[in-house]
């Protein structure tokens, strides 16, 4: 039986990287169209294309999304979305669930592959974690993101979470990000991404219905630096303790 498991997953993600690689090349050229317009017209043409791209994909390769929480986005606000990181599939996931256009932090080293280096610029914002240059500009734009009206989308994790924990311990950038820009924290928790793909396992993975939440917004107006450690520190606490709380959903 377990061998029997072990071929269905290989055979699944091979399938589930084919289909990705057939809907990639239908919406590649509308992308790189977009990908010329400037901000903020181009997260805003970009995140229709993402949300219909995503919800034809993820039912094809039998990973439907259910969200909850939209109604903790009001209208004409702009946040800063925390995200906890278990898998590759947290991406694909979080920026088109959030409502809204939105741009994440991302590592210059996949902006590099062909044709799928075109999708993953236009809808990110590129950091060479290599180059402390490249590092201070990254934060720059992050404010200039929210000026402009676009929500950001971080992982205070920084990598995936390949321990037992709930949770691994969060960087400082997103909340010193947020209490510059005065701009609320939405928490954000998704499930099962870690189970579709394992991170002991190398190419395999197999379906199931992930789910993302987002909770209350949490105010940072009238906070200072100094208030970051605090703010992470209860961002944190209640991440983790809803995670717990579904974890098995």
């Amino acid at each position: 039986m377990k061998a029997i498991k072990n071929i269905l997953g290989y055979l699944f993600i091979g399938y589930a990287l084919v289909i990705f690689a057939i809907t990639m090349l239908v919406v590649w050229v509308p992308i790189w169209i977009i990908s010329k317009l400037p901000e903020p017209k181009r997260a805003n043409a970009l995140h229709p294309v993402f949300w219909v791209w995503m919800n034809v994909y993820m039912p094809l390769v039998f990973c439907p999304v259910t969200r909850r929480g939209k109604e903790k986005f009001k209208k004409g606000e702009q946040y800063v979305v925390v995200i906890n990181h278990n898998s590759l599939a947290d991406i694909p996931v979080s920026s088109p669930w959030i409502p809204g256009p939105n741009k994440t932090l991302a590592k210059v080293e996949m902006s590099k592959i062909p044709l799928f280096g075109v999708i993953y610029k236009c809808g990110s914002i590129i950091v060479d974690r290599k180059k402390e240059g490249s590092r201070r500009e990254s934060v720059l734009k992050m404010q200039e993101t929210l000026e402009m009206g676009i929500h950001l989308c971080l992982y205070p994790e920084g990598t995936r979470n390949k321990t037992n924990e709930p949770l691994q311990p969060f960087y400082d950038g997103a909340f010193v990000t947020a209490v510059k820009a005065q701009k609320a924290i939405i928490p954000g928790l998704i499930f099962n991404t870690g189970k579709i793909l394992p991170h002991y396992k190398k190419f395999w993975a197999r379906p199931m219905r992930i789910h993302i939440h987002f909770l209350d917004p949490i105010p940072t107006a009238g906070l200072t630096p100094e208030d970051v450690p605090a703010l992470k520190a209860r961002v944190h606490e209640i991440m983790e303790k809803h995670y717990i709380a579904h974890r098995n959903i």
